[in-house]
């Protein structure tokens, strides 16, 4: 940001304009995203909005750390008291989770992760650290003996999430995200694959 809002009012301003420029991503996609729509929605002059975004790449970024915040906040939800649950209920949890965060605004989920620059990514880096630590998570409790260290359960964290951010991104292009039969069949995804790496470190 150009500017940190410090006033109250300057900081409704900020949340005025990145509300109304999540609608404009979301609706408009990256190519047709202008400053002069954002300040039109918002109710703002365009001056406004430069006081405190330099170009629409700021205001893209401001955009994806709201949505990964609140990404964030949805798997924490699902995640609460989890560890005192039986495998089976935890990772049904954690579905639970991912579905309800991949069900917050899903054209500008698209618009994010699909057309937005590189350049705008820096606040991914923090996120993806703390969503792999959710995977990893669920390995060491599925292991049983607290979860091997290293390179090798941050690469099964990888693995695993890279599998399930596909299916559900899949699911989610045919509508199916809402579908009884598409949780069941995910929690059987995830336990299928926790269960052969227990039963692997076992041997």
């Amino acid at each position: 940001m150009r500017k940190a809002p410090r006033q109250q009012r300057s900081r409704a301003t900020v949340d005025v304009i990145v509300e109304a420029a999540a609608r404009v991503l979301g609706r408009r996609g990256w190519a047709r995203f202008t400053t002069n729509e954002i300040a039109a929605v918002a109710g703002v002059s365009v001056g406004s909005l430069y006081q405190y975004f330099p170009n629409k790449l700021a205001i893209a970024e401001a955009i994806r750390q709201r949505h990964l915040d609140e990404v964030l906040r949805v798997l924490s939800a699902a995640d609460q008291l989890s560890e005192t649950l039986a495998l089976e209920q935890r990772v049904a949890r954690f579905v639970d989770g991912v579905i309800a965060a991949h069900s917050i605004d899903q054209a500008l989920h698209h618009v994010l992760v699909d057309e937005v620059p590189l350049g705008a990514r820096s606040s991914y880096v923090a996120f993806e650290a703390e969503y792999q630590r959710r995977y990893q998570a669920l390995l060491a409790a599925a292991d049983g003996r607290g979860g091997e260290d290293g390179e090798g359960q941050a690469m099964a964290a990888r693995m695993l999430s890279s599998a399930v951010e596909g299916v559900v991104h899949s699911a989610a292009g045919r509508n199916e995200l809402g579908a009884a039969a598409f949780r069941t069949e995910l929690v059987r995804l995830i336990l299928a694959y926790l269960r052969d790496r227990g039963a692997m470190a076992q041997a």
